[in-house]
């Protein structure tokens, strides 16, 4: 993984090299986090199975603490994650937007919970880790007030639903501590979890015809 000196790589290369090195390092983060927990991951092991130096770790990421706060970032703002939002504009039926809504969080949580298990279990006891899991829940929020935005914009709010309340029963149900509950308190499957949101939100949210 070490490139050669600098001085015999062009600057494009260097910049693939240094592309490169940060992608190593933080896809070895992301796995160690998941499988020993955010403590007993450590930065010695993340450059290990990175192919890196300890200090290339810190340069380059920041230690653990930066590397969790920029692995939760680039879900905020991944190029699906925008297509999303763009989609939700798009929709003019209000219960279809419920329905993609439900939809899109659950495929967030398919390829995050992991990750995100092992944040709400380090947050208590760490700040950096409270702070990246604020990140997480913001911009989450931030997508979930855009889809109650637009049901208001459509007229499709129930009477006693304005955008303040929607953003929050949407949140109640969609966050990830919701799904935990479901998933790992209740024992739900995420198929279970999809349809009784499917009938639920529209039910909560949404003005009768």
């Amino acid at each position: 993984m070490s490139p050669p000196p600098n001085d015999a790589v062009p600057a494009g290369r260097r910049a693939e090299y240094a592309r490169a090195t940060q992608r190593a390092i933080l896809d070895a983060a992301r796995d160690l986090f998941v499988r020993k927990g955010y403590f007993g991951a450590k930065v010695e092991e993340i450059a290990r199975t990175a192919r890196v130096a300890p200090a290339t770790v810190y340069a380059v990421g920041g230690g653990k603490s930066g590397l969790l706060r920029t692995l939760i970032e680039s879900g905020t703002t991944a190029e699906d994650v925008v297509a999303v939002l763009a989609t939700m504009e798009s929709i003019d039926d209000p219960r279809e937007l419920v329905l993609f809504v439900v939809r899109s969080t659950r495929l967030v949580f398919e390829q995050w919970s992991d990750l995100m298990r092992q944040v709400a279990a380090a947050a208590p006891q760490e700040p950096t880790v409270r702070e990246s899991q604020r990140v997480a829940h913001a911009g989450m929020r931030g997508g979930l007030a855009r889809a109650a935005q637009r049901l208001a914009d459509l007229g499709a709010l129930r009477e006693d639903v304005d955008v303040a309340r929607a953003t929050d029963l949407f949140w109640l149900h969609l966050c990830n501590a919701a799904y935990f509950i479901r998933t790992d308190d209740l024992g739900w499957s995420l198929d279970e979890s999809e349809t009784w949101l499917a009938e639920a939100l529209p039910a909560a949210l949404l003005a009768r015809p």
